[in-house]
């Protein structure tokens, strides 16, 4: 039997991520040369290339379209329909709007017509069906409550979109405002201050210090023009190639988890992520160590994922859940204290659903009370920012005009 190629990512033994591919004549053979390596793996895909070749349509779905797919296959299996008929329908219907999700729909139909799981079919398009999502269908097919399962994954997709448009809300304002004020400085200093330079010279005396150094960053700025843009671009590029190492991606959301003003923020974020996913994981049936190896790969924070790691490791060795998270300055004692109650009380899914409607609605008001106070910040250093130029520049205008009286 010819050899499938997958890739995989997996930590080594020191805990750093590795990427790469492997063949192998299965996704469980993956699983099993990837360990006798001594690497952990957390996600093992089939490395496929979309029909088409290289010109081909990506198969590939934005949260929203997944999340509407999975409400409407879950409505679907509810009310009857057969999986592969609904599957079929919906596939035609999402051909309309983004085809290559369509194609990759279809196309999974016919590999689970052709006798493969469910699941094992989503496998193959992992552009269109995350990690989370292909375990959440594998414990419904294992317990036969496919549309609960659907639907729980709905609100879940619905959830998390929702916590992402309103992270995105309150991030688009201060960074269009400061794009707007980098980019009304420049013009003002390259454009405009320049023109007035020959009818400072006219003026009798020393000219202002304020004009001085608004004059001196005129003259930096357009005859450094080209060496600020390679600098710019220069800064880019690093920012991109660091960010693409393990200790790179670590500092940075190490960084963003301890800002003054947006780190409380950007951990309320992670700690929601962590309790719904892990919530909606265990209500669906997934088995802790699954759950918790899951998690961790979709956390998005590379500190959290660490502590996460390691806290499946303590609960292999029959450890309770908290006690690991307990020591992490990542999680606060409210949270560690609801898990531990959860685990002695045999409601640890419901707890945790508690945690992320919390931390839900903490992040819905931070980002409320944010939005509101950034915007006249913004305005005032805006206006700051101008008035100091445009006052630079008429300051000696009004000398002059003295002057010429």
């Amino acid at each position: 039997m010819a050899q499938a190629k997958f890739t995989y990512l997996a930590k080594d033994a020191n805990g750093k991520d590795v990427r790469g591919s492997i063949e192998a004549n299965s996704r469980e053979d993956a699983f099993a040369q990837l360990k006798g390596r001594q690497l952990s793996p957390s996600n093992v895909s089939p490395a496929i290339e979309p029909a088409g070749g290289l010109f081909g349509v990506p198969r590939k779905a934005s949260t929203a379209e997944l999340s509407m797919f999975t409400r409407q296959l879950a409505t679907m299996i509810g009310a009857g329909i057969p999986l592969l008929e609904a599957f079929e329908i919906l596939a035609e219907q999402t051909k309309t709007q983004n085809k290559g999700f369509g194609l990759g729909l279809q196309e999974t139909a016919d590999k689970v017509r052709g006798g493969m799981e469910l699941s094992e079919a989503m496998h193959e398009f992992p552009r269109i069906f995350p990690e989370i999502y292909i375990n959440m269908i594998k414990a419904g097919e294992a317990s036969g409550a496919l549309d609960v399962i659907l639907n729980r994954m709905a609100d879940f997709l619905e959830a998390n979109e929702t916590l992402k448009g309103e992270i995105k809300g309150a991030m688009t304002y201060p960074v269009i405002s400061l794009l707007l004020i980098f980019g009304i400085s420049g013009y003002l200093l390259i454009g405009v201050v320049p023109k007035f330079k020959q009818m400072f010279t006219m003026v009798k005396g020393e000219l202002p210090a304020l004009t001085r150094y608004v004059l001196a960053a005129s003259k930096f700025m357009t005859e450094n023009a080209l060496l600020m843009v390679g600098i710019i671009v220069a800064i880019i590029v690093a920012y991109i190639a660091v960010m693409r190492t393990y200790q790179g991606q670590r500092f940075r959301d190490n960084l963003f988890l301890k800002l003054p003003v947006f780190g409380p923020l950007f951990q309320k974020v992670a700690l929601s992520r962590f309790s719904r996913t892990f919530a909606t994981l265990l209500s669906s049936g997934v088995p802790i160590l699954g759950a918790l190896e899951i998690v961790a790969s979709t956390a998005g924070n590379r500190i959290i994922e660490e502590v996460l790691y390691e806290t499946r490791e303590t609960v292999k060795k029959g450890e309770p859940l908290s006690s690991y998270l307990a020591t992490s300055w990542v999680f606060p004692p409210m949270v560690t204290k609801m898990i531990a109650i959860g685990e002695r009380s045999g409601a640890l899914e419901q707890l945790l659903s508690k945690i992320s409607d919390f931390y839900d609605q903490q992040v819905h008001t931070t980002v409320k009370s944010m939005t509101s106070l950034i915007e006249p910040i913004m305005l005032v250093v805006m206006g700051t920012v101008v008035g100091v130029i445009v006052a630079a520049i008429f300051l000696p205008i009004l000398e002059l005009q003295k002057q010429l009286m």
